[in-house]
């Protein structure tokens, strides 16, 4: 029996666009795999291994960077990067792993990075530091001077959540919350998560967790933070609706009343 067109479709698989980065860890996976690359050897120089792919360095910067965070790379001050010191099958299923991370699942990093902030919003509330604060105070009025000229202030946005995550205090938490950055910003502009005026409601937001910082008051200043991630989630939620009432569809979703 013939399968009928709407059933066809569900053999169709999506393609997977590799972005450069990848393709340099899968060859650097290549090279472990064959032996060409061993723990404790050493990668040559960020220029050359540009030159030698014909990609600009930061494409490099960041397959290093990812590679770093699994623990599958080191980089030791004046004497370069180097394979970790682990067994090649323990190498190549680290190296699986970071290739097959699904960056284009944004509930997923959403849901991850609300877990991270949250956590960093109450330790920034209570190690943060005064200069360190006002710090917080001028990012966020860079912000606003952003949403308030009509733009949506995305590099702004995620540089004052940075900044809470650095005066947190914690290393790893930093580190987390830098590693799912580059991914919000692409996803965020993939999905267009910044229009209906979702700026200007982000700019409250992030007021309110900046109160909660001021006052010394980690509880207030978590429970800010959970209401400003869990906005974002119904944001990107909203964009299933009907484009022709997406502001008003978008403000009930919030629980904001229409004037």
């Amino acid at each position: 029996m013939k399968e009928s067109a709407s059933s066809v479709i569900d053999h169709f698989r999506e393609i997977a666009l590799k972005t450069p980065a990848d393709i340099i860890i899968r060859q650097i996976r290549d090279l472990i795999s064959a032996g060409l690359l061993r723990p404790g050897d050493r990668l040559p120089p960020e220029r050359a291994l540009a030159a030698r792919f014909g990609v600009g360095r930061g494409h490099i910067r960041e397959a290093i960077k990812r590679l770093e965070f699994f623990g599958i790379l080191k980089t030791i001050p004046q004497s370069g990067t180097i394979v970790a010191s682990l067994g090649v099958k323990a190498l190549e299923g680290l190296i699986a792993n970071v290739l097959n991370l699904e960056k284009d699942d944004f509930q997923s990093l959403m849901e991850t990075r609300a877990l991270l902030e949250v956590h960093a919003a109450r330790l920034a509330a209570v190690r943060a530091s005064d200069a360190e604060i006002a710090d917080l105070i001028a990012a966020h009025g860079e912000f606003c001077t952003q949403v308030l000229s009509g733009n949506s202030g995305l590099e702004e946005d995620l540089i004052f959540h940075l900044k809470i995550a650095e005066y947190a205090r914690n290393s790893v938490l930093r580190s987390l919350i830098s590693l799912v950055t580059p991914d919000i910003i692409t996803l965020s502009r993939t999905h267009d998560t910044c229009r209906d005026g979702r700026f200007l409601i982000a700019r409250e937001e992030h007021q309110a967790v900046l109160a909660g910082i001021r006052s010394r008051d980690p509880g207030r200043a978590a429970i800010a933070m959970d209401e400003h991630m869990r906005h974002s989630r119904l944001q990107h939620d909203a964009h299933g609706m009907d484009p022709q009432n997406g502001r008003d569809n978008i403000r009930d979703v919030l629980g904001i009343g229409r004037r």
